[in-house]
Parts: C-alpha cells; sequence; structure tokens
C-alpha cells in the first residue's frame, strides 16, 4: 500500500501542471484530488492528462478545469474502498471493475492510500512483441550514415538502437524484430539474438525499401499486439501508459503523436472571398506531428500487403476507410527524432536526461 500522502495527492486548488509534476515523481500514473480536509473529491490519471493535451488544455489552469470535462463520463466517479480490510478483497475488486489504481479511504472519506493491480502481481513482460524499424538509409546524416547505418550511430557512449532496445526491455518487453535494410549484417553482428541484452531478437531484412511499414507484411501476422517504433527516435515516453491508454480506447491502431508549433514569418490573411476578415501578425501555429510510435492490434496486418512497398500513413488511411478505431497518444515525455545534425549533436546533450540502464 502506499501510504505517503504527500506525493499521491493534490489540491483542488492547484494547476494540472503541478499535478502533472507530481504524477511524474511517484510514477504512479496518478494523482488523488483532495479537498482542504483531505477528503477524496476525484482522480487525475496519466490518460487524462494525455487526452486532456489532445484538447489543448493549458496546463496553467486550475485541476478542477480538467475534473469539469470529466464530469458525465465513465471517468468521473473514483472507485474506493475502505482502509484496512483485508487485502485480497482490494485485488478482488481492482480485477472485477478492470482498473489499476484503488483510492484507500477511511470512514469519514479521508484518503488514506493507494494500492495498484502491480503491488499484489509480480511484474509481467508487456504482452506485446516489438518492431525497431531500422532499414532506412539516413541520407540527411550522410557522410555518418554513408558506412554505417542510421539506428547504429553512437548517441553517447552507445549505438542509438542499443538505447531503444534497453528501454523495451526495461519497459517489460521480451520479443523484438529489427527490420533492417541499409548496413544489415552491422546491426546482426552487434546484437546477434538479443540474449546479452536480455530480450529475444529476430530480424527481417527488407531486399528493398518497403516503406515505412511493409516490412511487417513479411512477417506471420502475430496473436497479440505490436509496438512499432522507427529506429531513430530517442524518447523518454512510458510505453506500458501507452499501452493501457491503447486497450482505454479499444483501439486497432494507436499513434503516438506530439504538438509541434510553426512561426509564420509573414502577416497571415483570413479572407472570406476578396473581403479580408482578419490579419494576424506572424502568428505561431500548433500542430499534431506523427511521432513515429505505433500500437496494432492482429487484424491491422491484414491490410498490410506483402513484399510490397507501404507507409504507415497507407495502413492508417486503409483502416479509417474500414471505420476501424484509430486514436492518437500525445506523448508529454521527452521526444527527439534523429533526422538531421543538428538533431544528431542535440541528441548527444538528450540521452543524459534519459536515464536508461545499460
Amino acid at each position: 500500500m502506499h501510504t505517503n500522502l504527500s506525493s499521491l495527492c493534490v489540491d483542488q486548488a492547484r494547476s494540472l501542471r503541478e499535478a502533472v509534476a507530481l504524477m511524474d515523481t511517484s510514477r504512479l500514473g496518478i494523482v488523488l484530488v483532495v479537498d482542504a480536509q483531505r477528503c477524496l473529491v476525484r482522480t487525475i490519471t496519466d490518460g487524462d492528462v494525455r487526452r486532456a493535451l489532445l484538447a489543448n488544455l493549458n496546463l496553467e489552469q486550475p485541476v478542477t478545469t480538467l475534473l469539469r470535462r470529466k464530469a458525465g463520463t465513465r471517468y468521473a466517479q473514483p472507485i474506493t474502498a475502505l482502509v484496512g480490510v483485508e487485502p485480497e478483497r482490494y485485488l478482488s475488486i481492482l480485477k472485477r471493475h478492470r482498473i489499476t489504481h484503488l483510492p484507500l479511504v477511511d470512514e469519514q472519506g479521508h484518503i488514506a492510500g493507494l494500492v495498484r493491480l502491480d503491488d499484489f502481481l509480480p511484474r509481467q513482460p508487456i504482452p506485446l512483441q516489438a518492431v525497431v524499424m531500422a532499414g532506412g538509409r539516413g541520407r540527411r546524416l550522410h557522410p555518418l550514415t554513408q558506412d554505417t547505418p542510421k539506428p547504429m550511430l553512437r548517441v553517447g557512449d552507445r549505438p542509438l538502437l542499443e538505447i531503444i532496445i534497453s528501454q523495451l526491455r526495461d519497459a517489460g518487453i521480451r520479443r523484438v524484430k529489427v527490420s533492417t535494410h541499409h548496413h544489415s549484417k552491422q546491426i546482426a553482428d552487434h546484437f546477434g539474438d538479443g540474449s546479452e541484452f536480455g530480450i529475444e531478437l529476430s530480424y527481417v531484412t527488407e531486399d528493398r525499401p518497403l516503406g515505412t511499414v511493409g516490412s511487417l507484411g513479411l512477417l506471420e501476422p502475430p496473436n497479440e499486439t505490436t509496438l512499432v517504433i522507427n529506429g531513430d527516435i530517442l524518447t523518454g515516453v512510458d510505453f506500458r501508459a501507452m499501452l493501457a491508454y491503447h486497450h482505454e480506447h479499444q483501439a486497432d491502431l494507436t499513434m503516438a503523436v506530439r504538438h509541434h508549433e510553426v512561426k509564420i514569418p509573414y502577416g497571415v490573411v483570413e479572407c472570406d472571398g476578396p473581403a479580408v476578415r482578419r490579419v494576424q501578425e506572424k502568428p505561431v501555429m500548433g500542430f499534431l506531428v506523427n511521432a513515429g510510435i505505433y500500437l496494432l492490434e492482429p487484424m491491422a496486418y491484414r491490410f498490410i500487403p506483402s513484399g510490397q512497398r507501404f507507409d504507415m500513413t497507407d495502413l492508417i488511411g486503409r483502416l479509417l476507410a474500414e471505420e476501424r478505431t484509430v486514436v492518437s497518444f500525445p506523448i508529454r515525455e521527452s521526444w527527439l527524432d534523429i533526422g538531421e545534425h543538428d538533431d544528431f549533436a542535440q541528441a548527444q546533450e538528450h540521452v543524459k536526461r534519459l536515464g536508461v540502464s545499460p
């Protein structure tokens, strides 16, 4: 049971940013919103925060702003239990309601602690396989990539691909496939079967470039969810949180997205025919961009042709045409796409903040 209330509870008058910082400190994926008497008001989960980001909610706003958005939804009222009962009852409630967190209160409703499903069950490997797309030529990083695959460029003291594989392993993923093409032998020689890195590693080699997802068409369709990640990404994203979000939304495909701002160096004119309606001087425009990390259900493989060039945008288009569920997962953690020389230089500093185990 987690009883450090200072790391669990946030006053409802505090800002969302403070609540997020508390959640990141505790690493529990939840904060408990309390009133002045420390009675439980509501909860805020990692998923709530990410949905708020998609809705462009300002993190400087008070916690109550997010709670009002939750009102009337299935996430509105937290499920609680009385503190001091047998642990088996807590586990029964967690399983019956298919939840991962259970706040504990006393008879007056004051918060007394928190239990999680992970407290009762040993930490299990994540029930998914991962595929790392590592076949690109990395032309924009030439000449660094002339004789070296881009994912094998050293970031800090290790190849980028080794950092990614270590993160997958640390998240509980045990089976990883690497899709290769450019200088594929270097990758296989370095990682072998993955045993030295604590994973089961295998390879799918493209005889010609097959696009951002075409190599999946060379694989036997799996029985479990697949995590697909580009081999040139340095990120601190929580893969377990992404999988929970994917399941929560009953998605067929979940795409990680990142907020990106573009400053327009001109005055932007909005017209209705010849009539000018508004002029904005050098506005900053925000967009959600593809972050190169995806979760796919097995059914998605049916839409991927075998041995043909096929991009993730093609797959998403086909799924949407079939009215399948495709959702976005906003990354609020660190993220860097290493596509240019400036990105590669930035990655050398960025990796120091990730704290990835060897």
